[in-house]
């Protein structure tokens, strides 16, 4: 039961989001803002929910819960140079509105592809599960998105592992314009949690005693054990979806019963007729957000816009490594195959480093599909060897909001070609956190890849050019045992989203002597593995080795053939390349990926551009036939691959 106090100060709240809001759909009318999506009418949801938490409590709110901002207390100056794309904003005007979190107020805003928060909600909330700490996570949705895959992925997700959250949908009628009998056929949203085994509740949105009462129970019914909940919270949007949209769609009768079930005017006429507030303190209270807010808005305005260089914004793409290097030694060696290579590196991580933790399909007791992981359970536990549910998405989402509370999450993919499950989570969310408020986001993919095993079209994609145009992720591809480990090690540490390509045909058929400590393997940098003089080949992954077993079968050419092996795809090291191109005045690029749109084409017209003068012949590119790739090995050998032009090409390029 709250105080008289209290509800003074509920109200308080309830009053400023929409005090804020109305002097905003003024700005908008004179211009002076771009776009603004309106919760007028849905205050009580956002206020009650963030009354009823800790401070401590993480919020992901979406585009209408202005008030989750406003009720945290958020630094209102900072908050208006957010909303007005200023310079002292939360994102730099990299960023609109609600998409940007704070940590400083443990709020995690949104990006606009509906329900991409949710799995990244389980992992904060995994994270405090881990800890044993006494905290939770909600996190907002629509009525809309409760259609899409990450809503039914993260419930999933938290039900099995029995996670600290409320997942709080706003149920106010309409997904834009579709209605929501064009939505769903169960008869209430709160209904889906029966089919994850947890609560569903419906509760009046706009009661916001009820709505905070509500969460409060939730809560504490989740410290106990209890597991997540689901809460649909009725209520109604009596604006556009955003303010260019209208409301044409809506019935005026249906707008009209609303506007008369308005939590504020609700929750007003119940104080006055308890006799808890007066019209005196109304009028205080909207005095005081005069003198408040109004200068603030002011100031906010007249701030500076972003400014910028074409050099800033690229320094801002990638955070810079901070981790203390562990230099290699060859003082003590072991054979080993690559598969091991990776293996030792994971395990002397995971044993040292008690943030880095593995999740994926079948890792912990069957060891993964290629057994990289066997053995791990036993010594690390399920904590930190986790099975998941067959859920990409959901997973790599979660892998992130761990990453947000200070873990090093390793996500193992069965194979790469799978990755595109999960794509909206790696391109979107992983990739482009950190340009966008500065949140570093350490997630390592491992991605079993490319063909040579006779697996077909969806088991030996290569892939890796579909990320290559995504700026904020860094793609690691190692040719050998040794660079497999030294790389893994630097991506493991690297507080960049990495995806970390592993060839499945170079598991088992490679060996080399790798140092048995551990080392880092610098991110960025290529490696010449064959000086020469005539001739420049770029290559990675199995390229590298379709080149060293030419030159073994070709001896003749060696001193003629300079082998770059690129290591890291993105970002490449242009330099190393640009430095032979001037030595050797002709280049050839050999990718496994088929040729169209593939990695050597950037290549290729990279050095067309910056060393055209070097050049003494056409730049060469092989990759493998324009078709997906095929089952039949002899197909997959003689037809896709180009490894029977690789001859043909080099004897091209040297005598021309």
């Amino acid at each position: 039961m709250l105080s008289n106090s209290k509800l003074k100060e509920l109200f308080y709240y309830l009053k400023l989001p929409r005090y804020i809001e109305e002097r905003m759909l003024i700005l908008l009318r004179q211009g002076k803002i771009s776009k603004w999506f309106s919760g007028i009418g849905q205050e009580a949801i956002s206020v009650g929910t963030t009354f009823a938490l800790s401070h401590k409590d993480y919020i992901l709110p979406m585009h209408r819960n202005l008030g989750v901002f406003t009720t945290r207390n958020v630094d209102f100056y900072i908050l208006f140079c957010q909303l007005f794309g200023k310079q002292d904003g939360f994102t730099q005007g990299r960023d609109r509105t609600f998409h940007f979190g704070t940590l400083e107020y443990n709020i995690i805003g949104m990006i606009s592809h509906l329900a991409a928060m949710l799995p990244v909600a389980n992992g904060l909330a995994l994270s405090m599960s881990l800890r044993k700490q006494k905290r939770i996570v909600v996190s907002f949705t629509g009525d809309g998105s409760t259609s899409e895959g990450d809503f039914h992925e993260a419930l999933n997700i938290a039900s099995v592992w029995n996670l600290p959250i409320i997942f709080l949908v706003e149920n106010n009628g309409y997904g834009l314009s579709t209605p929501v009998n064009e939505q769903y056929k169960c008869e209430k949203i709160s209904d889906k949690a029966i089919g994850y085994g947890i609560q569903g509740i419906q509760i009046d949105g706009n009661n916001i005693v009820e709505v905070y009462d509500t969460i409060r129970k939730a809560k504490k019914d989740i410290l106990r054990g209890r597991g997540p909940v689901l809460i649909e919270a009725l209520t109604f949007r009596v604006r556009g979806h955003e303010e260019a949209s209208g409301i044409k769609y809506v019935p005026k009768k249906m707008i009209d019963k609303w506007k008369k079930k308005d939590p504020i005017l609700q929750f007003e006429n119940y104080l006055l007729s308890k006799k808890v507030i007066d019209k005196k303190y109304i009028e205080k209270i909207e005095n005081e957000f005069n003198k408040k807010i109004l200068p603030v808005i002011t100031k906010s305005l007249g701030s500076k816009d972003p400014a910028s260089t074409e050099e800033r914004e690229l320094d801002l793409v990638y955070k810079k490594s901070s981790y203390k290097k562990s230099i290699k030694s060859f003082s003590e060696t072991l054979n080993m195959r690559f598969v091991d290579a990776i293996k030792d590196c994971l395990y002397r991580k995971m044993d040292c480093d008690s943030n880095v933790l593995i999740m994926g399909q079948d890792i912990a007791e069957y060891g993964g599909v290629f057994k990289v992981t066997e053995g791990f359970l036993d010594k690390f536990g399920k904590d930190r060897v986790r099975n998941t549910p067959i859920i990409e998405s959901g997973i790599i989402g979660t892998a992130m909001g761990l990453a947000i509370e200070g873990y090093k999450p390793i996500v193992e993919m069965q194979f790469a070609d799978f990755v595109s499950v999960g794509f909206n989570q790696i391109v979107n969310n992983l990739a482009k956190t950190y340009y966008r408020w500065r949140q570093p986001v350490n997630v390592t993919l491992r991605l079993p890849t490319g063909g040579g095993i006779g697996a077909g079209p969806f088991h030996s994609q290569s892939n890796e050019s579909w990320f290559f145009h995504v700026p904020g992720l860094k793609l690691v591809y190692p040719s050998n045992p040794v660079d497999a480990k030294g790389l893994l090690l630097s991506s493991i540490d690297d507080e960049n989203p990495v995806l970390f390509f592993e060839h499945k045909a170079l598991y088992r058929s490679l060996s080399d002597k790798v140092p048995v400590g551990d080392f880092h393997t610098d991110l960025g940098k290529a490696k010449i593995i064959q000086h020469g003089d005539n001739l420049t080949i770029v290559s990675y992954g199995m390229g590298i080795i379709w080149i060293k077993d030419f030159i073994n079968k070709n001896p003749d050419y060696k001193e003629l053939l300079e082998v770059i092996d690129l290591r890291t795809l993105l970002p490449w090291d242009k330099n190393t390349i640009l430095q032979s191109i001037k030595k050797t005045n002709k280049l050839l690029i050999i990718n496994e990926d088929n040729i169209t749109g593939s990695i050597s084409g950037e290549i290729s017209a990279y050095i067309a551009e910056n060393a055209f003068e070097y050049l003494d012949a056409p730049i060469l590119r092989l990759g493998s036939l324009d078709t997906p790739i095929p089952f039949f090995p002899s197909l997959e050998k003689e037809i896709y691959f180009p490894i029977n032009k690789i001859e043909e090409s080099i004897k091209k390029l040297i005598e021309y």
